[in-house]
């Protein structure tokens, strides 16, 4: 395996990045990512905070202390990881996330592998999602995703700008996939709107340092109240209102967080409304 490291991005030419490594070589590791090249994108991926303007390789351990950046995503990434791990993990890393169903991790031909099969929705699936789970019923786990998405968060990467909610999809016959970056595509930069009030809040099996059984995060921008989950669909999840938590789709382990979900989204909400 080849380790390169670029100081430009005309430099890319293939290759996994890897930033942080807190996802890639885990996933490495395990057998469940395989690469001839990786591409140390450190030296080319902006960091820190400038007007509104998140560079992708600002770690979490940064954002949770920085008095810019929205009450949300400082807390989502005070709550991510161990205070080893965000002082790693990028902030772009973190939006690409891999799935923490352990039918994925122990390379069970499931869909996202390319089979025909969904195996948690025939085995244990206590910690999956409760919506648009008919394909694929993995739990997206990125705190982080679901506050930018919150607050209406846009990215730049080397080759197009796009919102937020842009960057995933939920996966299908034809894409296995929950991101929608081309390959050597590179996350550059969030852009952050001005943001009136936020919050996060988070379910988890332990106090602290857990992947987020039900994350809720809520904004004010511009007036509109904007309220998006982790832990609860294969992607982080916008809801339109809370009423769309009445039109859910639980497995049957997994319908105990449908009442944590409401408890969260009305919290988070009266918690923003001015």
């Amino acid at each position: 395996m080849r380790l390169l490291q670029p100081s430009s991005l005309e430099e890319l030419d293939g290759g996994r990045f890897i930033h942080g490594g807190t996802e890639v070589v885990p996933l490495l590791r395990d057998g469940i990512l395989e690469a001839d090249t990786l591409v140390d994108v450190r030296r080319i991926v902006p960091r820190g905070v400038h007007d509104n303007v998140v560079g992708a390789g600002t770690t979490l351990g940064e954002l949770e202390v920085d008095p810019q950046i929205p009450d949300a995503l400082r807390e989502a990434c005070r709550l991510a990881a161990s205070p080893q791990l965000r002082n790693m993990g990028s902030i772009g890393g973190n939006l690409l996330q891999a799935t923490r169903c352990w039918y994925w991790r122990l390379n069970y031909p499931c869909r996202l592998h390319g089979g025909d099969r969904c195996h948690a929705r025939e085995g244990e699936h206590r910690e999956h999602a409760i919506f648009a789970n008919d394909f694929c019923a993995s739990a997206h786990p990125s705190d982080v995703a679901a506050a930018l998405l919150a607050v209406g968060a846009r990215v730049k990467t080397n080759r197009r700008d796009l919102a937020l909610v842009e960057l995933y999809r939920l996966p299908d016959e034809g894409h296995r996939d929950v991101v929608t970056l081309e390959p050597g595509e590179l996350i550059l930069e969030l852009e952050l709107p001005q943001v009136e009030a936020s919050t996060y809040l988070k379910a988890m099996d332990r106090k602290r340092w857990s992947f987020p059984q039900v994350g809720v995060a809520a904004a004010r921008v511009g007036g509109e109240t904007r309220i998006a989950l982790a832990g609860v669909a294969p992607i982080p999840w916008l809801l339109d209102s809370p009423a769309d938590l009445d039109a859910v789709t639980p497995l049957p382990r997994t319908a105990w967080k449908v009442p944590v979900a409401k408890a969260l989204v009305a919290r988070a909400v009266a918690s923003v409304r001015p």
